[in-house]
C-alpha cells in the first residue's frame, strides 16, 4: 500500500480524534453543532463529531471565581486625579472602597451558554453593577455612619442589590458573598480622620464610663429607699400597735369609768391626777419640767415649773 495512504489515514484518525474530548470532574461542557446546542455533558469521556461539525466548550463550574472591585494603590499610581473606588458621601466626603465579589459559573441548562456567550464581558458588567450599588449606600449617608458601619452594612446592601440586577443581563453566573477589603479617608485627610475617630471613642468611652456611674449610684439609691421604706413600714407597724394598745386600755378605763362613776364622785378628779402624774413624769424624764421644792410633799403645796425645750446639738 502506498506510503501516503498511511498518511491519509493517519490524518483522517487524528481529525476523527478531534471529537473526543474528556470533561474534568469539576467541569461541565456545552456542545455546539453547527451552532446549534446538541448536548451539556458532565464529567467523563465524551465523544462526539470532528472539529468544525462539533465544537465542545468546557467550562469549570466548581470553582469560585474573586473579583476586586475600587479602590487600589496600582490605580492611584497610574490615575492620579481620581482613583475607582473614590465615592462621595451625602455630606460632600469622600471616602476610599473596594470590595471582593465571589462568584461561580451557573450549572443550569441554558445558563452556561449564556455565560459562554457573554463571559469576556462578565467582570465589566460585575464591576459596574457593584460600582453602582457601593455608590447608592455610601452617596446616601454621612461619612461617620459609613466609616463606622460601612464594612458589614456596604456588603449587605451590595449582596441584596447585584444579584437582582445581573439576572435581568443574563450572565449565567451566581453571586457567592460580597465583603468589604477596603475602606477609609483618602491618604491626604487620614490623619485627621483617625484624630476625630480618636475623640469620638474618648466620647463614646466617657459616656459609657458616666452611664455605669449613674446606674451603679441609682441602684445605691434604690438600696437606700427600699431600706427607709422598710424602717417606716416597721415605725408604722409599731406606732400602730401602741396606739390600738392605748385606744384599748382608754376604752376599758372609760368603761370602768362608767361603771365605777355614780358610787364614786371623785373617781374623775382621780383619773385627771393620775394622767397628770403620767405626764409630769414623763415631761421629767425628758428634762421638760422640774420640781421647785422636793420637800413638799402631795398634801402640802406642789410647785413645778415647766422647763424650755432643750435645743438640739
Amino acid at each position: 500500500m502506498p506510503r501516503y495512504v498511511y498518511v491519509l489515514l493517519a490524518a483522517l484518525a487524528a481529525y476523527l480524534a478531534t471529537g473526543v474530548t474528556q470533561v474534568g470532574p469539576d467541569e461541565r461542557a456545552v456542545v455546539r453543532r453547527f451552532g446549534r446546542v446538541v448536548a451539556r455533558p458532565g464529567p467523563g469521556l465524551w465523544v462526539g463529531l470532528p472539529w468544525e461539525i462539533d465544537r465542545v466548550d468546557r467550562v469549570q463550574v466548581r470553582t469560585v471565581r474573586q473579583l476586586e472591585v475600587g479602590y487600589s494603590l496600582d490605580a492611584i499610581e497610574d490615575m492620579p486625579s481620581t482613583p475607582p473606588g473614590r465615592l462621595l458621601t451625602g455630606d460632600q466626603n469622600l471616602v476610599d472602597v473596594r470590595l471582593v465579589l465571589e462568584y461561580a459559573i451557573d450549572d443550569r441548562d441554558g445558563e452556561l451558554e449564556n455565560y459562554l456567550a457573554h463571559r469576556d464581558q462578565t467582570d465589566a458588567v460585575l464591576t459596574r453593577e457593584v460600582e453602582a450599588a457601593a455608590g447608592e449606600w455610601v452617596g446616601g449617608r454621612e461619612v461617620d455612619e459609613v466609616l463606622l458601619t460601612g464594612r458589614a452594612a456596604l456588603a449587605l446592601w451590595v449582596m441584596d442589590r447585584v444579584p437582582a440586577r445581573i439576572d435581568a443581563q443574563r450572565l449565567g453566573v451566581v453571586v457567592q458573598r460580597v465583603s468589604v477589603d477596603h475602606l477609609a479617608a483618602p491618604p491626604e485627610v487620614r490623619d485627621a480622620f483617625e484624630a476625630v475617630n480618636q475623640a469620638q471613642t474618648a466620647i463614646r468611652t466617657r459616656e459609657n464610663q458616666a452611664e455605669q456611674e449613674a446606674s451603679q449610684r441609682l441602684r445605691e439609691a434604690e438600696a437606700v429607699k427600699f431600706r427607709l421604706e422598710q424602717q417606716a413600714t416597721a415605725y408604722r407597724t409599731e406606732r400602730l400597735a401602741y396606739a390600738r394598745a392605748d385606744a384599748e386600755s382608754f376604752l376599758k378605763r372609760l368603761e370602768q369609768y362608767r361603771r365605777l362613776e355614780p358610787s364614786n364622785p371623785d373617781l374623775l378628779t382621780a383619773l385627771w391626777w393620775d394622767e397628770m402624774g403620767r405626764t409630769l413624769l414623763g415631761m421629767k424624764d425628758r428634762g421638760r419640767v422640774d420640781l421647785l421644792d422636793q420637800y413638799i410633799g402631795p398634801n402640802g403645796l406642789d410647785v413645778t415649773q415647766f422647763l424650755p425645750p432643750k435645743k438640739k446639738q
